[in-house]
């Protein structure tokens, strides 16, 4: 129960701040220029948070290990989807944005966990997982029916 209530506060977190850091970007005009900001200020605090919790020594030998793409595509992603949140959030509003960033964040959850990649484990998609897939996107279009954007 605390997990599903932990997820659920970074749910409530990542609307807050994206709310809040698109209208940066509209105020200043630029959500480019938002999500340099936003990245800076959680890199220092997730830096803060680290050098205050946890301790672990750190080997070279498995630093030289990493594959390059999980240094450097991982942060294209996470600004690609940060910054279109920030660009989108005020054309399209937070909740029907949400609805659907959610929407490609599970299925795209959905083809990882199916083939195991990035060391998640495996899980086949069934028909069962297919139909739970079919009700989302009944219930996203529902959310979005109406909404007035291109």
């Amino acid at each position: 129960m605390l997990y599903v209530l932990l997820a659920c506060l970074a749910g409530a977190a990542i609307a807050l701040q994206s709310s809040m850091n698109a209208m940066l970007g509209v105020l200043l005009k630029s959500p480019i220029l938002a999500t340099t900001c936003a990245f800076l200020v959680s890199g220092c605090y997730a830096f803060v948070v680290y050098a205050t919790t946890e301790r672990p020594s750190i080997d070279a030998d498995v630093l030289a290990k990493v594959p390059w793409y999980l240094w450097t595509i991982g942060g294209l992603f996470s600004v690609v989807g940060v910054g279109l949140s920030y660009f989108l959030i005020p054309k399209m509003g937070i909740g029907n944005l949400m609805s659907l960033v959610l929407t490609g964040q599970l299925l795209m959850a959905m083809v990882i966990n199916h083939f195991g990649w990035f060391g998640a484990k495996p899980s086949v998609v069934t028909l069962t997982k297919v139909a739970g897939i079919f009700a989302l996107l009944i219930g996203i279009y529902l959310v979005n029916k109406g909404s007035n954007y291109g």
